[in-house]
């Protein structure tokens, strides 16, 4: 069982920035394929970000909608996952959520491709 603890959210004014993190307890996510996904008020849930297991920078897929300002990294010792959120929008405003699956080397963009799911961190984004 994996256990995935997202942090970082916060209240934050438009054109700002935010850096969200997501580690497993006890457990490096260097085996895990990685996503972030966000659910706004009243909306489904849908991806944003994801990273596969060839961790390289180049093994990375992102929504059309966020694309350029959202950047998904791991740090080098492979325990944690960032989402960074640049030039922050109100319609970013939403829970994100990172979730894990352990196996796979293409991208993956849909929820039940993932076993594991962080409990979330709120980012709201004020006008």
């Amino acid at each position: 069982q994996v256990q995935l603890v997202e942090s970082g959210g916060g209240l934050v004014q438009a054109g700002g920035s935010l850096r969200l993190s997501c580690a497993a307890s006890g457990r490096t996510l260097n085996n895990y394929a990685v996503g972030w996904f966000r659910q706004a008020p009243g909306k489904e849930r849908e991806f944003v970000a994801t990273v596969n297991l060839n961790w390289s920078a180049g093994n990375t897929y992102y929504a059309d909608s966020v694309k350029g300002r959202f950047t998904i990294s791991r740090d080098n010792a492979g325990n944690t996952v960032y989402l960074q959120i640049r030039d922050l929008r109100p319609e970013d405003t939403a829970i994100y959520y990172c979730a894990a699956r352990n196996s796979g080397y293409i991208f993956y963009t849909t929820q039940a491709s993932y076993n594991y799911w962080g409990q979330g961190t709120q980012v709201t984004v004020s006008s």
